[in-house]
């Protein structure tokens, strides 16, 4: 007699909006971790209380649950709001306290780090914000560093964001580590967003606005991802995108943050994250589709980027395809 498949055992994400919270903030968590037949989260938007929270815009948005809910969560995420120079209400911090010594993982996107701050979770810790919140983050808590140049940092199991969309990107970065590229991918699809960001990307490019007729390098990233078994040297590029090879270079930092080179590599990584988890393609046949060349340097990179093996991460995230 064949046993039946066990259930996946579900992963209860707890988003805590504290009022004057940022309605684009709340709704990214709410989104990325909403109901999924491949995905094992459930999701639950709570606040201090259950009821209504006002949002920084006017409006209201009701809320499932009061606190209670991070008790049983094992991921709490915590959007930006608008009153971050007020600490957060005491029943909040000591709800965040109580799950911080529970060891869940609590996410902050935005401003939603002076909550962690106010909680007392982040003393000699290096977080990042929004740009425009760095310095009141560190005049309000000395005792914390800010990294304003990163679009997220994971100091498991603390992890923070800066702005609006690097909340996209800090979301995806947590399924990608739960569930794998591919799972993520199909995320990042389904919202049109970039499927990964490093971490390391600045969020902040000063540079000035380029006219809206300006050359833009959008389509030759998109093709360079379609052609990443080839070698795409900085003159290949340069030619698909009709620019020097000096322009190419300093419109690519512009516009990303990275060099070119940067850009390939982690492409290239996170192409070979999901080929080894949807194929059974051998680790010399993935490196080579990969544009990565070789078995070795794909461990090699493997290693420093994720720090695993590429056969150690098979084993975590393949999926076996259903018919």
């Amino acid at each position: 007699m064949t046993a039946e498949p066990q259930k996946k055992s579900r992963h209860r994400v707890a988003v805590l909006v504290l009022h004057g919270v940022y309605p684009l903030d709340m709704g990214i968590p709410a989104q990325i971790f909403s109901d999924r037949p491949d995905t094992p989260y459930e999701l639950t938007v709570c606040g201090v209380i259950h009821g209504h929270v006002a949002t920084s815009t006017g409006f209201t948005i009701g809320t499932a649950a009061g606190l209670a809910a991070l008790a049983q969560a094992d991921t709490v995420i915590v959007p930006g709001y608008q009153d971050f120079r007020i600490p957060p209400a005491p029943e909040a911090a000591a709800a965040l306290q109580v799950a911080a010594s529970r060891g869940t993982r609590i996410a902050a996107i935005c401003t939603g780090v002076f909550a962690l701050a106010g909680a007392g979770l982040l003393g000699g810790r290096t977080v990042t914000t929004h740009w425009a919140g760095a310095d009141a983050l560190e005049e309000l808590y000395p005792d914390v560093h800010v990294d304003r140049d990163v679009l997220y940092i994971d100091d498991d199991p603390l992890l923070t964001s800066a702005g609006v969309t690097s909340g996209v990107d800090l979301c995806l970065h947590i399924v990608r580590k739960d569930l794998g590229a591919a799972i993520a991918n199909d995320i990042a699809r389904d919202l049109v967003a970039a499927p990964h960001r490093e971490g390391g990307q600045s969020q902040y490019i000063p540079r000035v606005l380029p006219e809206p007729t300006a050359h833009s390098l959008n389509a030759t990233r998109a093709w360079a991802l379609e052609h990443l078994d080839e070698p795409l040297h900085l003159e290949a590029l340069a030619r698909h995108a009709k620019v020097s090879s000096r322009t190419l270079i300093r419109m690519w930092r512009q516009e990303t943050g990275v060099t070119p080179h940067q850009w390939l590599l982690t492409a290239r990584v996170n192409h070979a994250r999901e080929l080894l988890e949807v194929t059974d393609l051998g680790i010399e046949q993935i490196a080579s589709q990969s544009g990565l060349g070789t078995g070795t340097n794909l461990r090699g990179r493997f290693r420093e980027a994720l720090g695993v093996t590429p056969t150690a991460y098979r084993r975590t995230f393949q999926h076996t395809k259903t018919r």
